[in-house]
């Protein structure tokens, strides 16, 4: 396939880049006692991009014979010219370092075949459902994307990528007098399902749902204000991911995103440092190549409090004078790449979590994303929380249920004043759904700041 793509493109007299991309999609539910879904879905073909007098032109195409990749490319090309003629804004690309060879994300000799994966979710639907009297909904679902690529462009990148990122998602839902309480239990990774079982195993994710569901039926609902709290690395990177790294997307921060003009600017505690990294093994978002062919790098995005950096595609690294570190992605064949962040993530500090706790008066251990949420350009955000706790006294209490968190992200990061230095990856189960959907991973350590908790009172 190498050799074809190569063979296009050696014809073109522009920029360009093609990208063969073949997923295999499962998908396996099991749903209130039932096997539910078991879905084997493939998809395949080639995006062309092609830049030409500052214009790009894209078209996809599933006949990935010569002649079609040829008729395919001749139409990006006359896309492309079409469009600079009516651009202002030329577009330029910076220079990379041709990516080329082979890359291989996982071992496929630890993949299970499909019958003991379907086994795998009835036994663990059926523990879920016997766990406990008080379970009225049950849900156990693994889904997996199977990637294979051949990345080339005119400039010198021509690489094969296999890869793989399966995830479980486990629904548990308590009833009791007309009262019902759901958790949600989840885990995802970047290799092969005993990675996957390694990083979640499903029993265990079964067990903590149901257990979780249960005791909130019991839970008490918090009441508001401002409080010091204890964020786990599950919400450290829906922080991380949802409040600040879209708003340092570059293009994002080309339409007016809270941290234009913010290089070199102090932004969050000293304490912190946040990166993006697509190189981290086995995390749900590892992108050693990016849709553009150029390798993965860590971009330091805060460094000890200092914005440093953006996500840049080769085209907006070239407007601001940057170097691009593997963040222009594709969710498949049919769609043009565009800045997107991979595993983003808190580096761990210090502190110890049980003195952090000693040190709050009167606040809140919280645990993870709940249902619900949404951060704008403006780092402004809203969580739901799913598990959350009363710290009184510097001593964890009593469970209490219908939190949320808002505030200003960049306000909360200043306000860190401790750092654990514990570590998880923590998201790793869902997607981005920036215009195309994508697999991202995020965390960190533990973090001691203030935020503004919503509750209520039945």
């Amino acid at each position: 396939m190498l050799d074809l793509l190569k063979s296009v493109i050696s014809g073109c007299n522009d920029y360009a880049e093609i990208r063969y991309h073949k997923r295999i999609q499962d998908i396996i539910e099991a749903r209130n006692g039932a096997l539910t879904k078991v879905e084997h879905r493939t998809l395949a073909g080639a995006g062309i991009r092609v830049l030409a007098d500052g214009g790009w032109g894209f078209v996809s195409t599933n006949d990935v014979t010569e002649s079609g990749l040829k008729k395919a490319l001749s139409e990006a090309q006359a896309a492309a010219r079409a469009g600079a003629a009516v651009r202002k804004d030329k577009a330029q690309l910076a220079a990379v370092e041709p990516a080329q060879g082979e890359l291989v994300y996982y071992d496929a000799t630890e993949e299970p075949d499909i019958a003991e994966k379907i086994r795998a979710l009835l036994e663990a639907e059926k523990r879920l459902r016997e766990r406990s009297p008080l379970i009225v909904g049950s849900i156990t679902r693994y889904t997996q994307y199977e990637d294979e690529k051949y990345i080339v462009t005119s400039d010198g990148s021509a690489v094969h990528v296999l890869d793989n990122k399966p995830s479980f998602h486990v629904f548990a839902t308590a009833g009791r007098d007309g009262q019902l309480e759901t958790a949600i239990k989840s885990a995802g990774v970047t290799g092969s399902w005993a990675d996957l079982m390694r990083k979640g195993d499903l029993n265990t994710l079964v067990d903590e749902a149901v257990d979780l569901a249960v005791k909130k039926l019991d839970a008490e609902y918090a009441k508001g204000g401002q409080y010091i709290v204890i964020l786990d690395p599950g919400l450290v990177g829906v922080l991380s991911h949802e409040a600040i790294g879209h708003t340092v997307e570059a293009d994002f921060v080309m339409s007016g995103s809270v941290a234009n003009g913010k290089i070199g600017k102090e932004v969050a505690s000293e304490l912190v440092t946040m990166v993006d990294d697509g190189t981290v093994a086995g995390a749900a978002g590892m992108v050693l190549v990016d849709d553009e062919g150029v390798a993965g790098k860590r971009t330091v995005i805060i460094d000890h409090g200092i914005l440093r950096d953006y996500l840049h595609s080769r085209e907006s690294a070239a407007a601001f004078g940057m170097e691009p570190k593997g963040n222009a992605r594709a969710f498949t064949y049919r769609d043009e790449p565009i800045i997107r962040m991979t595993n983003t993530f808190i580096l761990p500090g210090e502190d110890n979590l049980d003195e952090m706790i000693a040190g709050i008066d009167d606040g809140f251990f919280l645990k993870e994303l709940g249902q619900g949420g949404q951060a704008d350009a403006t780092a402004e955000f809203m969580f739901g929380v799913a598990e959350a706790y009363r710290i009184v006294d510097g001593k964890v209490g009593e469970m209490v249920k219908g939190i949320t968190i808002s505030g200003q992200a960049f306000d909360v990061l200043e306000s860190v004043d401790a750092v654990s230095s514990d570590f998880e990856m923590a998201m790793g189960a869902g997607h981005c759904g920036k215009f195309q959907a994508a697999k991202v991973d995020a965390g960190g350590p533990y973090l001691r700041c203030r935020v503004t908790v919503g509750g209520r009172h039945e």
